[in-house]
């Protein structure tokens, strides 16, 4: 099998590497130092497996996989991890792929040869565990949110800063997410985005989430509805009359 090995530590990914090499049975295409240029080299290089290390800077290993899914191939991952037993143990119940660093030869073998993809309830349910066991130590970083938005086009995944979109709106079962630099079609549902960014965007319609921060003002269009400026954007959503006066009062706390 090819495999992409991900650690922000040379010296993991290096020690890594040798192990897979001396197994003999697998080969190592390429690695990546973060997030970002991971997703990259695995749809340059179409790796089998990923070995993928949760606790990167910027954007973490769960959140490298929520991307690496929405691939049409996507490949097999298993995470490397320092946790304790107690998110181990969410490991190994939701059956995800994992190795507890330091990483042992017998410990890798065992992982590749069981390798398999992951799906989006097998993660939320890691992530959530995960999240749980950072915030329970304070000596530990906790696992970051996701930073952007993925869009799959003819070129490939798009990732799209979440500080970027300006509003997401929903046409029958496809999401648009409108951001500085245009737009795009995402795979996922607004009620998702509604609940994972709620701190981030307001619902003003059924069909649209915006960017609060970014409001620039309401508008009075015909026949008797209202729509809202965002910075950054062409688009202007249109408010639900229930939403109206909620809004006002949301923009004068600005």
């Amino acid at each position: 099998m090819k495999i992409l090995i991900v650690d922000d530590e040379k010296l993991a990914r290096d020690r890594l590497a040798r192990l897979v090499e001396k197994a003999g049975e697998h080969t190592v295409v390429g690695d990546a130092p973060d997030g970002r240029s991971a997703i990259t080299q695995v749809e340059k290089l179409l790796p089998d497996v990923v070995l993928l290390d949760i606790r990167m800077p910027g954007m973490d290993g769960l959140e490298v996989a929520r991307h690496l899914m929405k691939l049409e191939n996507p490949p097999a991952i298993i995470f490397c991890t320092a946790y304790g037993e107690h998110a181990l143990e969410a490991f190994q119940t939701n059956a995800v792929g994992y190795l507890l660093k330091p990483v042992k030869a017998e410990q890798l073998h065992a992982a590749l040869s069981s390798a398999e993809r992951i799906n989006r309830a097998q993660l939320q349910k890691i992530s959530a565990i995960t999240s749980s066991a950072d915030s329970s130590d304070s000596n530990r970083p906790t696992v970051a949110a996701r930073q952007h938005i993925s869009a799959r086009t003819r070129n490939g995944l798009v990732l799209i800063p979440i500080g970027e979109v300006r509003c997401f709106v929903a046409d029958h079962k496809y999401v648009t997410v409108y951001h500085t630099k245009g737009e795009l079609l995402i795979d996922d549902a607004l009620k998702d985005l509604e609940d994972e960014f709620g701190d981030r965007f307001v619902r003003v319609h059924r069909n649209a989430l915006i960017s609060l921060p970014h409001v620039e003002g309401m508008e009075k269009v015909p026949p008797g509805h209202y729509c809202i400026r965002v910075q950054g954007t062409s688009m202007k959503p249109i408010i639900s009359r229930r939403n109206v006066t909620e809004l006002r009062n949301q923009l004068k706390l600005l």
